[in-house]
């Protein structure tokens, strides 16, 4: 008799199973709403476009990046990790806001917002473009000062 292995710790199948739920909860809801088949089509567009699209995009994006860090092979592991960090974070932060606000950066639906609100969706692409330039400015700010830090504990030398 073989035994049934679930792979991870267990505390997480309950959790699983409790996710599942509270999805299939969510599904027999919305299937007697007039837009389920909109929205079914545009959760499974999401799913493709991420998966097939986006996930590779990023990954080889990273690996390209993962590799320029690497070059010369001259810095120790830990200092190019960090280097990379620094520009994960403020590339991630910089995606997830267009995300979230590209019907606006876009100007996607201008007439409904401008009727909806009385503005204009023009400042949203220079709002976007600012933050998202503040977030590597940042960045790029504190890996030059964790840099010089580490550099003086180190002994002014970065490399292996």
């Amino acid at each position: 008799m073989t035994r049934f292995r679930y792979g991870a710790p267990l505390w997480q199948l309950p959790l699983l199973v409790g996710c599942f739920t509270v999805a299939g909860w969510v599904v027999a809801r919305l299937s007697g709403e007039a837009t389920a088949v909109r929205m079914a089509v545009w959760f499974v567009a999401a799913v493709v476009a991420h998966d097939l699209i986006l996930y590779p995009l990023a990954a080889a994006a990273d690996r390209v990046l993962v590799a320029v860090a690497g070059i010369g092979g001259r810095l120790r592991p830990a200092v190019r990790r960090a280097i990379v960090n620094h520009v994960r974070v403020p590339t991630l932060g910089a995606a997830l806001l267009f995300l979230v606000y590209l019907p606006g950066i876009l100007r996607l639906g201008d007439g409904a917002f401008t009727r909806a609100t009385g503005l204009t969706q023009e400042p949203y692409l220079r709002r976007w473009l600012l933050v998202s330039a503040a977030m590597f400015a940042a960045s790029g700010l504190l890996a030059a000062a964790r840099l010089t830090l580490h550099r003086r504990d180190r002994g002014g030398s970065l490399t292996g």
